[in-house]
């Protein structure tokens, strides 16, 4: 799963980086008696007449949107190196605190928790913390830390979609800034079709670039989601196993 995460903040940065090339004109000229070739002098791209010519508050909205893009890829590579198995459930806390209920040892299975901290750390801890009120406490106390350890896997994972919800409609705002400047160019009565065209069409990249962004950014997001949710029922079955034989276990004091 971390390769789809980063697959999809990889194809995040590659289009938008696309979206800054910037377009090279060739033309020719005429003369009395010949047709000379030479290159053309350089001309902004459209993409940069977008950004640099929609005015000051054109140019925040493209910086908010740029904000937004660096902040959905930080997530989503922050999602996919966390919220993993061996990060949340790694194999030796697991071989550490199955040695212990076969030893009855629940203080050594606590002090295995203690020394790897992370959700599943967690809730055994909260298990193990309720051995001596009887097994019904001990589920009822194992489920609670489950449910407030899930909320935190996917309360990181809020975030990704909070930027893939964003980036569009900071880009729909620019778009409807453009399209009131439009208007407003038309209602004085002297209309540069040309120029009204080029007007729209800059208002239309910061839709493009907005979608450029939340598209890559959902699509990592529900897949990370899923794997979160997988990881969470590996979590919840783990623990169950773990704790059964905490019906009989007595604690023993070092």
């Amino acid at each position: 799963m971390k390769k789809i995460a980063l697959i999809g903040a990889l194809a995040l940065g590659l289009t938008t980086t696309a979206l800054l090339a910037q377009e090279a004109d060739s033309g020719l000229v005429q003369t009395e008696s010949t047709v000379v070739a030479r290159p053309a002098a350089k001309k902004p791209s459209q993409f940069y007449n977008a950004v640099f010519g929609s005015g000051p508050a054109g140019v925040a909205l493209w910086l908010a949107l740029v904000a937004i893009g660096v902040a959905a890829v930080y997530f989503i590579v922050d999602c996919a190196i966390l919220i993993r198995p061996q990060k949340i459930m790694p194999d030796t806390l697991i071989g550490r605190v199955r040695e212990a209920m076969a030893e009855g040892d629940v203080v050594k299975a606590i002090k295995a928790c203690d020394s790897e901290p992370g959700s599943l750390a967690n809730i055994l801890s909260a298990g193990f913390s309720h051995v001596e009120e009887g097994y019904d406490i001990i589920q009822e106390a194992v489920a609670n830390a489950a449910d407030l350890e899930t909320e935190r896997l996917m309360q990181r994972l809020t975030w990704i979609s909070v930027c893939a919800n964003i980036a569009p409609m900071a880009g729909l705002l620019g778009t409807v800034q453009g399209m009131i400047f439009a208007f407003q160019d038309m209602s004085t009565g002297q209309v540069d079709i040309g120029q009204l065209s080029a007007t729209i069409g800059f208002a239309l990249w910061t839709t493009a670039g907005g979608l450029v962004i939340a598209v890559p950014a959902i699509a990592t997001y529900f897949g990370l989601r899923n794997n979160a949710n997988r990881i969470v029922l590996r979590m919840e079955a783990m623990t169950m196993e773990l704790i059964k034989d905490l019906r009989n276990v007595e604690v023993v004091n070092n």
